[in-house]
């Protein structure tokens, strides 16, 4: 039986060891990002658009390349796993000596923050803003009902599609959700870090929950969270002054507590994904019923408006 017929995600994870991919039928182009531990390249597998996420392994540092073995297989295990329309399809894995990779679908339209730094002070409707929202929502809700965390949840990660959608994808630092006393501290990236995460306390699914405001914060000004700061002295200020991006005094209050809401400084007040998603979905009805033409400024020094 193949990881992808199985109907439990920690049998998978504990029994499927080997991901295979006939690479005569893989093609690579040029280099488009680059991570931790290798480079992302655009290329075609069996003539579909693919993102080639090609991972190099370290020759003389064990530690690291421990680590990049542990990402790798997590990911491939998770995204073999996971099968939902706002979630980034599996297409195949790949390990050869000291080169590894792992294909998936190809995102035409890039990364959510690449879109917003587009837009620049472009105006941008409302409405776009809250579908992505519940794209990501929907997804996320998937993600936590199979008990997983993501613990990396951020514009950068988040891929518009031919058809406009938004697919979650990077499982590399996700785990099952667990004790988490013993998880890797410090996963995640700080602007969107939760503050239980930032001072390694035992943490849940929640952190996912407050990375999810701090995105829609982003949807709905198009700012990079905390742009004013260093990536530590965020962390600070979260951690030290209760610090979250300023919500713009336009913003529409449903869409305002969402936010509020998501990245409250004390987890159980934070609420599930399934109650954000029909949060958004009451949002969207609003915002269809009595602001027809609200359109937004992905620059809080440009007021949203409704001409």
């Amino acid at each position: 039986m193949s990881l992808m017929d199985r109907s439990h995600p920690t049998e998978s994870l504990r029994d499927y060891d080997e991901w295979t991919l006939d690479l005569r039928r893989l093609s690579m182009g040029v280099p488009f990002a680059q991570g931790a531990f290798g480079k992302l390249y655009r290329g075609t597998y069996n003539g579909e658009d693919v993102a080639i996420k090609l991972l190099e392994r370290p020759e003389n540092d064990p530690e690291r390349a421990q680590l990049m073995e542990q990402q790798f297989t997590q990911e491939v295990m998770m995204l073999a796993t996971l099968r939902h329309p706002n979630i980034v399809r599996f297409i195949g894995a790949c390990r050869k000596l000291m080169v590894w990779c792992i294909l998936t679908e190809y995102a035409k339209g890039g990364s959510v923050r690449q879109f917003l730094m587009r837009r620049q002070n472009r105006v941008v409707p409302l409405t776009v803003a809250v579908k992505q929202a519940l794209d990501v929502a929907r997804g996320m809700a998937y993600v936590h009902g199979l008990g997983f965390i993501h613990r990396d949840l951020k514009s950068d990660n988040l891929l518009i599609f031919g058809d406009k959608s938004i697919k979650i994808a990077d499982f590399g630092v996700a785990r099952i959700e667990v004790q988490t006393e013993g998880m890797t501290p410090e996963t995640g990236t700080y602007r969107w870090m939760a503050p239980e995460m930032i001072q390694h306390r035992p943490y849940t699914q929640k952190v996912d929950v407050y990375s999810f405001g701090i995105v829609l914060w982003e949807l709905i000004t198009g700012m990079l969270p905390f742009q004013n700061m260093t990536a530590v002295q965020a962390a600070f200020a979260v951690v030290n002054k209760g610090a979250r991006p300023i919500i713009p005094s336009d913003c529409l209050p449903v869409l305002a507590e969402i936010m509020t809401r998501c990245w409250d400084a004390n987890p159980e007040v934070r609420p599930p994904f399934t109650d954000v998603v029909r949060m958004l979905e009451n949002a969207e009805a609003e915002i269809g019923t009595t602001v027809r033409k609200a359109r937004f400024r992905c620059c809080m020094s440009h007021p949203m408006t409704t001409d």
